[in-house]
């Protein structure tokens, strides 16, 4: 894997994860309100641009081998959510992220 490969695989898996954020933000809103449509537009933006970054990637790399990034993002996303959203953090989260990590590893190892 060169540097640009792994820089475009974060890149596509931060706006994914920024993608669900601002989706998450837009569906707290009203639905006529300016903030809705900002968050809205932003998501949809930021989720289109990861998966046209996706595709390219599926062009050099298993598919085998990309998806356990996508995994990552649950474990980040859930870590946003406390943090941002003030989402509370359970342990059986903390477990199930611990077993994606753990997942991700061994995937990668191979």
């Amino acid at each position: 894997m060169t540097l640009i490969s792994a820089l475009l695989i974060f890149v596509a898996l931060i706006l994914y994860i920024l993608g669900q954020l601002f989706l998450k933000h837009a569906m707290e809103s009203d639905l006529r309100s300016r903030r809705f449509t900002k968050f809205l537009v932003a998501g949809l933006v930021a989720m289109t641009i990861s998966f046209f970054i996706t595709l390219g990637l599926l062009q050099h790399f298993d598919l085998s081998y990309l998806y356990p990034f996508q995994g990552l993002s649950v474990v980040i996303i859930s870590i946003l959510a406390a943090v941002i959203l003030r989402e509370k953090l359970t342990p059986r989260l903390f477990l199930g992220a611990a077993l994606i990590s753990g997942g991700v590893v061994l995937v990668s190892l191979s």
